[in-house]
Parts: structure tokens; sequence; C-alpha cells
């Protein structure tokens, strides 16, 4: 009886418990380990930083922490989320709180941003999505904020036709997969090098999401302060991330 009433009480007591804003763990699919953040994009405030209130980039994830303490926010979760010119400035489309800062880019081009088909990570007041850039383009949905990067890593439950599973090419990625409802965005950083073919690989088939878009190889950064972890670097472009009241 006194284990039954224990068990009922701890059951109350995580029912009770505030959601976290983001669920950060490791998880390992096809001999490669990587850390996914899920976000409840419903819900949480999830955004994209590029400049501060001076307009001058912000470049880490400290420099946007310390903007949000000032009006007792803080960032509680952050990844780089689209690539960037020299100067940082955002190679594709853009929006933040509303205001384009840069426009949609369709045609085909070096690198792998033009690496066709591309997409556009697109935050609204309810929901998050990753959409093709041709099909974002038809559609002109109403997007807070937005940021294009490339490759697709997911195109409608298909892996990006160029992608070889042969691939020798291996970097640190990263990405984010929306869920077919647009409630959930899952975050994802591999630990190792892996290829394109890996990568999405995990979006389609451990995480089951129909769309996922690329953002970076490299320079890929994570700061997830739930899991202890705040990845250094070379300054970044665009920044997606949560923010949340301070502690």
């Amino acid at each position: 009886m006194m284990r039954l009433r224990a068990t009922i009480a701890l059951i109350v007591a995580l029912a009770a418990a505030p959601a976290l804003a983001v669920d950060c763990h490791d998880m390992s699919h096809e001999d490669n380990t990587y850390t996914v953040c899920a976000v409840d994009a419903g819900k949480e405030d999830l955004r994209l930083f590029l400049d501060n209130p001076q307009g001058a980039k912000y470049g880490h994830f400290t420099n946007i922490d310390t903007q949000l303490t000032r009006n007792g926010q803080q960032l509680g979760f952050a990844m780089n989320a689209g690539m960037y010119h020299p100067d940082r400035a955002p190679v594709g489309h853009y929006v933040e709180d509303g205001q384009e800062k840069m426009h949609v880019i369709s045609s085909a081009g070096s690198g792998n941003f033009g690496l066709l088909p591309n997409g556009v990570f697109c935050i609204r007041e309810d929901r998050a999505d990753v959409i093709e850039t041709r099909s974002f383009l038809e559609q002109a949905p109403n997007c807070r904020y937005a940021t294009q990067s490339g490759p697709m890593l997911v195109i409608d439950g298909a892996l990006h036709p160029r992608f070889l599973p042969d691939s020798t090419s291996r970097f640190v990625r990263n990405g984010v997969g929306t869920s077919a409802d647009g409630q959930t965005a899952y975050f994802a950083i591999s630990q190792g090098a892996v290829t394109f073919h890996q990568f999405a690989q995990l979006f389609r088939d451990a995480l089951k999401t129909p769309n996922a878009l690329y953002f970076d190889g490299n320079i890929s950064r994570l700061h997830a302060p739930m899991i202890g972890r705040s990845d250094p670097g070379f300054r970044m472009g665009p920044i997606v991330g949560i923010v949340e009241p301070a502690d």
C-alpha cells in the first residue's frame, strides 16, 4: 500500500511539474550519435536572431543572452540557423519579427545552399514548418520568422535525390525537421562527422519528420544549458533560439 501511494504521489508530482521548454538528449542512429532537441513550436517563444538593437550582428550565443537578460529573459536553447556571407549576412531568405531582411533565392547555385531543392524554416504564431523553396513561394506563408538554407534533407518523406549512400564527404552537421502538424521542431547536431545521407536518414527514419532542412556543417553549434552545453567558436550569422523568463 505504501509503495502504491508513493507511485501515485510521483505521478501527480510529474503531472504538476512545468513542462520543459525544450527536451535535449543524445541518441544513436545507424552507428552515429547525435544531440537532438525537440521544441514545442505551438507553445514556446521560438525566434531568429541576427542583429542587436545597435545594428551589429550578435555572432555568439552569449551576446543574445546578455541582451535578453536586460529584459528579464534568457536564451533557453539556440543553434546556428542557416548559411551566411563573410559579413555574416544571410545568404537566402530571412525574416525577423515580421520584417524581411533578405528575399527568397530560388535559383540553383554553388555550394550546399544552391544544391536544389533547398528550403525555408518558417516560424508562425502557432507552428513551425520546413518548406521546400518552390512550395514556399507558391504557398506564401505569413512567417513571423524565416530562414532559408540548403539543401533540403528530407522532402515529403524522401531523401534529397542527390545524396549518395557511399559518399565520402563527412562533416559535423546540424539541421531542423518538423512534424507533419507543425507542432514539434526537431533540431539535431551530429557528435561526429557524418554524410548528408546519414544525417537525412536520422530525420526521416528516426525522428519521422516528413521535411527537414540542413543548416550548416563544420561551424555547427548548439546552446543547450539544460544539458550543460554551449559550444564556443567563430562568430555566426542567423541563430534560432527559445526565449524564456530568466531563472
